[in-house]
């Protein structure tokens, strides 16, 4: 019986592989039912007598509502020397809370609730935004218009705000991508104009809180602000309760955002960003873009499409440059229409240092295969696909159509552009998109921008045209100290007085081999730290093994770059700790000794330190160090200099004192030394073992 049982399952199992053999069709082959049409929530529209347009949206799905802000503002307002105001204000505007409701008590107050509140300011726009669950709407809509209408704008969450801007500042030149798309950006649209400016340590500290109340002040405004509402509620219920709460409201005056004309007249460059620290070159090429009013748009999307692909493994330049010639991590390429002002047009790769140019040279050769040769019907009718089918999730869900019905109205465009640009792409052909490579794009008149290893890279860029070097150092904000003028011939005098006083001989200090204790002062309480180190004063260069509670760490400093490795990765140093380093092995007192006549130097009198008397001796570099000589021994006892803390973007004072003066190899050297950061002890280092070669 059992046996029975198994055949009768094997015979229908294996009839029902023949049936599904024999209905297996190609994907042409098969044809799908009508989808069902799509039906589109219904937008409510009103508009209170101080000007704030509400769009509502009902959708009982869940019993949640979401009511979104839109601002006509943005950092395109701020004046070029407060540069960040914008973007300072939004954030300040909710971490610190309204007037009504302070910051601790708005947090605890949405935390118990579930609720979130949210504002910033951007480029061209502003907003806030509130999600919570239905039962709470009453409660807390008014805590959402006092934090839009009142905010407190607290002196200690700006200075928070401007710490974390300037540090931000401090960390903008780490990665390849980001100063290759910064950097570029410029190259298309210029420095000096609002497309491209960005905030500095002089104008994030030049913001004041003044600057933020104004600047909410003129943007938060009725007649600037559209409100979408969508959610579970009744659209009469609502339309009352928001005219109740934004009622009241000030309706201002408009604001016109203003979008500077670009004059790009199509110049052929070629620019290098060294970055030693990197084994791999981020390219860009290309120029200016277009408007999204271009009759043209819906062709140069689908030429971007075909050319770049939306889908994985898709597009002719993922499809030459990576597959087939095997010379891209990463490669892409997209000519941008932008509403206000012309987008760029680009293409890039990211490649290895020595084949840069070959990865130029093949992409520019799609461009221009683009111009000459007419895409295929088949290639063309799988790039509509992809495109149209991406298109599909711009409206599946109510929100995002609300979302779309109040992005058209703030950008002007009808509000049917969606369905237009839908029909535009269909009607596309391969003639129009071989016409809008020819009309827009310059392949013989790109600018080209690499982010890369100058060293590895070499010369291959000769062949674009002149290379300029591109200067990405962030300029620093201004030190507190006092600016004192010396005397440079007591300078130049005490200088090698203590230059014999270290290295009488006039040795000339290459490799110093040191085995040391840091005693690091830490929120935690001190730590001991085993270190092991080469410091090289000819190279300017060091080789640190340090043993940390976490394990142990390679530090690597040369040429201005360094890296840390730890747990068998690697990662490099941000660039102003690497400088600060640097800047410690060029100016420690061995290296001052001996290249003394090298070294300008003044004199600046005498400083009492505990009752003793020392001669102030300043290097004059571009980050001054100064020493305080015993006029005795000719020793140094402390030196002093300006230094960036990174997270605060504030210089402060780091003193080392120098004591346990020994002779090694000819050479004196402190065995004991102590760094003190703003007064705070930050470190002590005892050194066991000194060798100097």
């Amino acid at each position: 019986m059992i046996t029975i049982m198994k055949r009768t399952v094997l015979f229908l199992f294996m009839m029902l592989l023949s049936v599904s053999v024999m209905a297996q069709k190609k994907y042409d082959e098969i044809t799908y039912p009508e989808l069902n049409e799509f039906e589109k929530a219904n937008v409510e529209e009103f508009t209170l007598d101080n000007g704030i347009t509400f769009y509502l949206v009902e959708d009982k799905e869940l019993p949640l509502i979401r009511v979104s802000v839109t601002v006509r503002t943005g950092s395109l307002l701020e004046p070029s020397s407060k540069t960040g105001l914008a973007s300072l204000t939004g954030q300040v505007m909710r971490e610190g809370g309204s007037v009504n409701y302070p910051a601790d008590e708005l947090n605890l107050l949405l935390e118990n609730n579930a609720a979130f509140m949210s504002t910033f300011i951007g480029f061209g726009s502003g907003g806030a935004s509130m999600n919570l669950l239905k039962e709470d709407f009453d409660e807390l809509l008014p805590v959402f218009v006092d934090l839009i209408q009142n905010p407190a704008f607290p002196e200690d969450k700006i200075d928070l705000a401007k710490t974390q801007a300037k540090s931000n500042i401090s960390r903008r030149n780490d990665g390849q991508q980001g100063i290759a798309v910064r950097e570029f950006r410029k190259l298309i649209y210029g420095k000096d104009i609002p497309y491209t400016t960005q905030a500095e340590y002089a104008t994030i500290d030049a913001i004041t809180k003044e600057d933020m109340i104004d600047f909410h002040k003129q943007a938060f405004v009725g007649n600037n602000m559209m409100i979408g509402v969508i959610g579970d509620f009744d659209t009469r219920d609502m339309k009352r309760k928001l005219e109740e709460d934004f009622g009241s409201l000030n309706a201002g005056s408009e604001t016109t955002l203003l979008y500077p004309d670009i004059d790009y007249d199509f110049p052929s460059t070629v620019n290098l960003i060294d970055k030693p620290d990197v084994n791999q070159s981020f390219v860009f090429a290309g120029h200016i873009g277009g408007l999204r009013e271009n009759p043209d748009y819906a062709a140069l999307q689908l030429m971007n499409e075909v050319l770049s692909g939306s889908g994985i493994g898709s597009g002719r330049l993922f499809q030459t440059v990576r597959s087939d010639l095997g010379l891209a991590y990463s490669v892409f390429g997209e000519y941008s229409s932008n509403i206000n002002y012309p987008g760029f047009f680009y293409v890039g790769v990211m490649t290895q240092s020595s084949t840069t140019a070959e990865a130029i040279d093949a992409m520019l050769a799609e461009l221009r295969k683009l111009q000459n040769e007419s895409v295929p019907e088949e290639e063309l009718n799988e790039a509509k696909d992809r495109f149209l089918n991406s298109l599909v999730f711009r409206y599946d869900s109510k929100n995002k159509i609300l979302s779309e019905r109040i992005n058209n109205e703030y950008n002007g465009l009808p509000q049917d552009y969606f369905d237009q640009y839908v029909e535009q792409l269909k009607q596309v052909t391969s003639e129009d998109i071989k016409h809008v490579a020819n009309e827009y794009i310059k392949p013989d008149k790109v600018q080209i921008l690499v982010v890369g290893n100058a060293e590895e890279i070499g010369d291959q860029l000769n062949k674009y045209g002149v290379v300029n070097n591109v200067d990405i150092s962030i300029p620093l904000p201004a030190s507190d100290e006092e600016e004192v003028s010396g005397d440079a011939a007591e300078g130049k005098a005490l200088l090698e007085k203590m230059a014999k006083s270290i290295n009488p001989d006039g040795k000339q200090v290459g490799n110093v081999v040191v085995q040391s204790t840091v005693t690091q002062v830490t929120p935690m309480g001190a730590i001991d730290i085993k270190n092991s180190a080469t410091f090289n004063y000819k190279e300017v260069s060091m080789v640190a093994n340090l043993e940390t509670p976490q394990g142990n760490v390679t530090m690597e400093v040369k040429n201005g770059s360094g890296v840390m490795k730890a747990m068998g990765q690697e990662q490099p140093l941000p660039p102003p700790m690497a400088s600060a380093m640097t800047d410690d092995i060029r100016y420690h007192y061995l290296s001052a000794s001996s290249k003394h006549e090298n070294l300008e130097a003044e004199y600046l009198g005498m400083e009492e330190v505990d009752g003793k008397d020392y001669a102030a001796l300043r290097i004059i570099a571009e980050n001054p160090i100064t020493f305080l000589v015993d006029p005795e021994t000719g020793l140094p006892h402390f030196s002093r200099k300006a230094q960036l803390n990174m997270q605060t973007g504030t210089f402060v004072t780091l003193v080392v004192s120098y004591s346990d003066w020994r002779n090694v190899d000819g050479v004196m050297y402190a065995f004991s030394t102590e760094t003190v950061n703003d007064g705070e002890k930050a470190s002590a280092t005892i050194f066991e073992e000194v060798s100097i070669n």
